[in-house]
Parts: C-alpha cells; sequence; structure tokens
C-alpha cells in the first residue's frame, strides 16, 4: 500500500491555472440539513441499492465482469457504454467512504477490484462487450464506447487511490492507459473519431495528476485537437451513429462558438478541456470554454439548469442530433429531453469553470443544477429514477410506448443506466463542492450544515462549522473554531438572485455584498469568529427571453435557488393542468410541511382554474369562465411521487396588478 494522495474530487493541487484549489476528500461533510439528509440517504440507502441492482442479475454490470474474467457463463447484458455506469457506481462509494470510514465498502470494492483485474487482457484493454464477444474487433466502431468506459475507469481508480492509498485499481487504470497511449499515439486515420464521448479526457488528467506521468496529459490534449481535424463521412467505424455535430466533430473546440449535438458528450468534451487547461495555461482553450458556457446557460439552458432540448432534432448546421442541444431559446416544455446525465455534466463543467476563473456565476448554476435538475432524477425514496426531466407533463400527450428512455412514472431501473449512477457519485461528492482554497483562504461555495477541517494552502490547519437550513431558510452561520494567527480571506458566494443580502462579522456589518459575486473578508481571524449571511428568500416570477416561443406570457417560480412547479395532486378532481392560470397580484407563501417528501417548503398560492373546455385545435374566443383555487407549488425536484399526474413549471399568468 502507498502513502495516502487524498485530494480533491478533481486534484488540482498542483495545477498551476487554476484561482481555486480543491478541498481533499473527506475534508468537509454534511452534517444536517438538506445536504445532510441527502447525503445520508445516498448512504443509507441510494449506493446500497445501487450495489444490489449492479452486482445482481438485474443490473449485471459485475456479472459483465466476472463473465469476461472467465468467472461466469452468459452473454454481456446492458448497453455498450456499462461498465462506465458500475465505475461511477464504485467511485460514488468511494466518496461515501471517505465520509464515514466504513472498511466493509472497501472489502467490497478489493473483491470487485480483483475481478475487474482477471478481466483486463494483458495488454491493458478493459471493455467487456468485446472481451465477452469475440466478433467484436477493439477499437472497430466507436458506437461500442470503450473509450467512455475508459474515462470512468481512470477516474474511479484515481479517486479510489486518493482515498485509500491502495493501487490494486490504480494498477489497472495505469495499465489500461499506457495500453491508449500506445493505440492513440501516433494516431492513425483510423482512430481520428473515436474520441467522440470524452470522459477519457477527464480521466486522462487525473491519471496524470494522480501519478505524474506527462504522457496521460499529452493523450488528453490530442483528443481535444483531433476534433475538426478530419473529414466528416460515414465509413465503417462510425456505422450505427450518427456523425458531425452531433458528436461535436465538425469545428475545432477552439474556434466553436456554440454548444451543439448530444448534450452530455459536448458537457464532458468541455469539463475535459476544462482539466487540460488547468495544467496547460493555454489561453485559446479558456477563451473558447468561456464562449461555451455562455452560449449554454444563456441560450439553451432551462431555468431548472437542464440542458438538452430535444430527444431527436437537428443541429443548427442541419445534423442529425440525438438527446442534446438544439437552436438558441428553442426551448418545448412538455418534450423537453433534459438528460440527468446532461444536468449533472452542466454542473460538473461549472464547477470546473469556478476553479478555473473564480467567477461566482458558475457556482450559481452548480447550485441550480443540485436543486433542481440533478435531484429530480431520483424520486424521493431514493430507489426510483427518471432519465429525462421535462418541464411539463400532460396526461395522453405522449405515447410511452413509442419511447426508450421516457416513462410515465418513475422506474427502479433503466435499461440504460447511464444517469443513477451519475446522479448518486453526484450527491455523495457533493461535500467536496462545497469550499474551494484560494491563494491565501478560502471560498464558500455551497451553502448548507457542514463542517470542515482543512489547511489552507500555506499548509496551515483551518476548522469552521456552518450552520443553515438552506435552501430553505437563507440565513448561514459560519463558525470559525481553529485558524492561524496572520491574515487570510474567506470568500462567500453571493448568488445572483439574492440581492439584498446582509453580511456581518461577529455582529458587525461588513460593506454593501454585491449579488452574482463572491464577497470578499480579509482580516485576522481568531478563534470564536462568526459570519453571518442573510439572504433574502422572498418567492419570484421568472420570465423567459421574448424568443422562448414556449413560455410567453407565463412564468415559472423560483424561491432562493429552488424552482417549483405544480402538480395536479393539488389541484381539483379531473382539472387539466392546461387550465390553471396564476395571478400576478396572489401572494406567494412559503409554508415548510414537515410531513410532505421528507420535508420541503412549499408555495401557497391561489390560482385561476379555467372551467370551460377548449377542445377544437382553434377556437373563438370568449370570456373564460374562471374559479379560484387555493393550492401549493412544490419544489421541481420532488415532481412524481404522488403516483401519476401531470405537472408544470411555466403557468399562463393573469397580470392584474403591477408587481
Amino acid at each position: 500500500m502507498s502513502k495516502v494522495n487524498n485530494r480533491g474530487i478533481i486534484n488540482n493541487t498542483n495545477s498551476p491555472h487554476v484561482k481555486f484549489k480543491s478541498i481533499d476528500l473527506g475534508d468537509c461533510q454534511w452534517t444536517e440539513g438538506f445536504w445532510g439528509d441527502k447525503w445520508r440517504q445516498a448512504e443509507k440507502v441510494m449506493v446500497p441499492y445501487m450495489g444490489d441492482l449492479l452486482k445482481g442479475d438485474v443490473g449485471h454490470g459485475l456479472n459483465n465482469f466476472k463473465i469476461a474474467a472467465g468467472l461466469k457463463e452468459g452473454k454481456h447484458q446492458g448497453e455498450w457504454w456499462h461498465d462506465g455506469d458500475f465505475y461511477k457506481w464504485m467511485e460514488a462509494s468511494v466518496y461515501i467512504y471517505a465520509g464515514n470510514k466504513d472498511q466493509t465498502i472497501l472489502n467490497d470494492l478489493d473483491e470487485i477490484i480483483t475481478i475487474i483485474a482477471k478481466a483486463q487482457r494483458p495488454n491493458g484493454y478493459l471493455s467487456t462487450p468485446a472481451i465477452i464477444d469475440k466478433s467484436i474487433k477493439p477499437f472497430s466502431n466507436r458506437r461500442y464506447h470503450e473509450l467512455y468506459n475508459s474515462g470512468h475507469l481512470l477516474t474511479s481508480a484515481c479517486i479510489h487511490h486518493r482515498v485509500t492509498g491502495k493501487t490494486n485499481f490504480l494498477d489497472i487504470a495505469v495499465k489500461h492507459a499506457n495500453y491508449l497511449y500506445q493505440l492513440f499515439i501516433p494516431i492513425t486515420d483510423k482512430l481520428k473519431r473515436f474520441g467522440f464521448n470524452q470522459t477519457q479526457i477527464m480521466g486522462l488528467v487525473e491519471l496524470y495528476r494522480t501519478v505524474g506521468d506527462k504522457r496521460y496529459l499529452e493523450l488528453a490534449e490530442q483528443f481535444i485537437n483531433l476534433r475538426g481535424s478530419y473529414a466528416i463521412v460515414e465509413d465503417s467505424t462510425t456505422e450505427g451513429y450518427p456523425i458531425g455535430d452531433m458528436v461535436q466533430e465538425r469545428i475545432p473546440l477552439r474556434e466553436e462558438t456554440e454548444a451543439v449535438g448530444h448534450a452530455v458528450l459536448a458537457l464532458y468534451y468541455y469539463a475535459g478541456a476544462a482539466d487540460v487547461y488547468a495544467e496547460t495555461g493555454e489561453k485559446a482553450l479558456l477563451t473558447a470554454l468561456d464562449k461555451l458556457c455562455d452560449n449554454v446557460t444563456q441560450k439553451k439552458m432551462y431555468v431548472t439548469g437542464a440542458v438538452g432540448q430535444t430527444h431527436y432534432g437537428r443541429s443548427s448546421r442541419l445534423d442529425k442530433i440525438e438527446e442534446g442541444f438544439i437552436d438558441e431559446y428553442m426551448m418545448p416544455n412538455m418534450t423537453a429531453y433534459n438528460e440527468t446525465c446532461a444536468n449533472i455534466c452542466n454542473a460538473m463543467f461549472n464547477y470546473r469553470m469556478l476553479t478555473l476563473t473564480g467567477n461566482s456565476q458558475h457556482g450559481d448554476i452548480m447550485e441550480l443544477v443540485l436543486h433542481n435538475s440533478g435531484l429530480s432524477g431520483i424520486g424521493i425514496n431514493g430507489k426510483d429514477y427518471y432519465y429525462s426531466n421535462p418541464l411539463r407533463k400532460i396526461e395522453g400527450a405522449l405515447d410511452y410506448d413509442k419511447m426508450n428512455v421516457e416513462f410515465a412514472e418513475r422506474q427502479p431501473y433503466l435499461y440504460c443506466f447511464c444517469c443513477p449512477p451519475n446522479l448518486v457519485r453526484m450527491i455523495a461528492k457533493s461535500p467536496g463542492w462545497a469550499y474551494s482554497k484560494t491563494e491565501n483562504g478560502i471560498a464558500v461555495n455551497l451553502y448548507g450544515g457542514n463542517k470542515l477541517v482543512t489547511t489552507l494552502q500555506d499548509g496551515s490547519a483551518i476548522r469552521l462549522t456552518q450552520k443553515s437550513n438552506y435552501p430553505w431558510d437563507g440565513a448561514v452561520e459560519i463558525n470559525i473554531e481553529a485558524c492561524k494567527t496572520s491574515s487570510f480571506e474567506i470568500l462567500l458566494r453571493i448568488p445572483a438572485w439574492a440581492k439584498g443580502s446582509v453580511l456581518k462579522v461577529n455582529g458587525k456589518l461588513r460593506e454593501e455584498v454585491s449579488a452574482g459575486n463572491f464577497a470578499r473578508i480579509n482580516r485576522q481571524w481568531s478563534t470564536g469568529d462568526v459570519i453571518t449571511l442573510d439572504m433574502p428568500m422572498q418567492a419570484k416570477f421568472i420570465e423567459g427571453h421574448p424568443r422562448i416561443e414556449e413560455i410567453r406570457n407565463q412564468v415559472a417560480v423560483k424561491r432562493g435557488p429552488v424552482v417549483y412547479t405544480l402538480e395536479s395532486a393539488d389541484l381539483p378532481e379531473n382539472t387539466s393542468i392546461t387550465n390553471a392560470y396564476i395571478l400576478s397580484s396572489e401572494e406567494l407563501k412559503p409554508v415548510h410541511k414537515l410531513d410532505l417528501f421528507g420535508g420541503v417548503t412549499t408555495i401557497k398560492t391561489k390560482l385561476r382554474i379555467r372551467k370551460d373546455q377548449l377542445n377544437s385545435m382553434y377556437n373563438e374566443v370568449h370570456k373564460p369562465k374562471l374559479e379560484t383555487f387555493t393550492t401549493q407549488l412544490i419544489p421541481y425536484y420532488t415532481w412524481s411521487n404522488r403516483g401519476q399526474g401531470e405537472m408544470t413549471v411555466f403557468m399562463p399568468i393573469i397580470w392584474d396588478k403591477s408587481i
């Protein structure tokens, strides 16, 4: 066993081109409140339940490795990328171990790692579909997602080593990465197009950071440089999978200005490029990433932080795309795809951009996804899943029998299982996103009850606790329990929505804070110092850009970071969600309900329910018959936990009085 190298989720401790460096895994732990409850649910329910699925005959993930290792008879089951899904679950398990130090988790992983090692080919190749089915030749067609599996293998192995100090998993990753280097450098024409699902870039950079072999960084950068360097034609390596903008291969990254194609592929690509920039400092990369991030979040992102507007469509350059981005401001609600993975990738990319730039806007996007379109992919019970996350559901409007990943209700297992382990590892690693190390201090990125025990970049110790009922309450209290005697800074992210926030140190008001920026406090801190931040939490109407036709004259309700929705369970019986109107003058009253969804803050308000029906496609306008109904709006992430029904985030508004 080697010395423990317990660095952060992304180990940028020695990366020369980052402004925020990661805290070590396990340094921060959620202790209470919203995220304390979610993390404990991940520990006690989400990760164990998923492990039972993937290690058993339902998920079949471990079975694939056993078959590949010659320990079991059978055929490969699951999608081509199922190995990667299994590695994500393993990574989530390590994050849980970093928090609770439960030795049984490591014992279980050691047994699994032994099986994976036996499945790996002597030359380092490791992807179970081709190992099991001899008719599949390694790297013969990119639809087999071998590099996607590779990326999650490398990342999971690095995290395992950092937390445990063990090398059994890392040895597999190094052997595999060496195989990839020999295969792809120098590059052949046949292999140029394989790096399309770019988890391998992140994985290679993490492996470089972990073991220090510059070949892995070289290979990661090559996978960026290859995009847009060849003719876009279908050949034997691309048959069965869309080409062009679908996989971001038309335009070199440094020249691209628009997010196109499959949303997960795109955002993994951008996140990997951000990791490469952290090591190389190439300005052209950061310039391109800034433009792409702005395009995603300002022109193609839903109010919930979700991305990937459609299941099937075309790019602005007329390429066929799936599960991805379409034109700017084209934002359907009912058919919104918003794959859970894509939403999480949005947070992953923005976390990296936060570390590179220190700009709080990226923390705002992380926060938005975490409290809305990330969590909406899993049921309140911690077991049932959604792949897509629409903003409206109308009974009978979609034929779910004709769809492959959209469902009328949450599912206990998804054959395409990429999203559930991605979601669970997001929750499991979320403490690592809560704080960052600045040049001489600490930045508070996320709010919630937690404790932090870490060292600053100069090696000095700091210990603090955060008390908050966030996101239901905007009051935050940070207590300094130990720190160095010389001056250092504490940065607090003031969300863009938190206008009028009040910041105090030991009861004394600080200068006015600016919403949408980090508030910076540089001083000599002492044990017992208390920082208080009070962020106004009034519920607000949110309307879209005029070019978003689908929500013109409609509004959503948002309180703090939480977006709300109206569900038919909270309407009169047999009332369609399309007949509900919200009134601009009605009070939006927060009401915390301990007995609903484990404890959430709802929004109590009055709606107008239209009683006359519109049955024709087009109808002559008459004064509608409206009845007043008092109801509640629920957090978007909690929808579809009370049986089948309708739902909408945006509602038509009656402007009866100025707001």
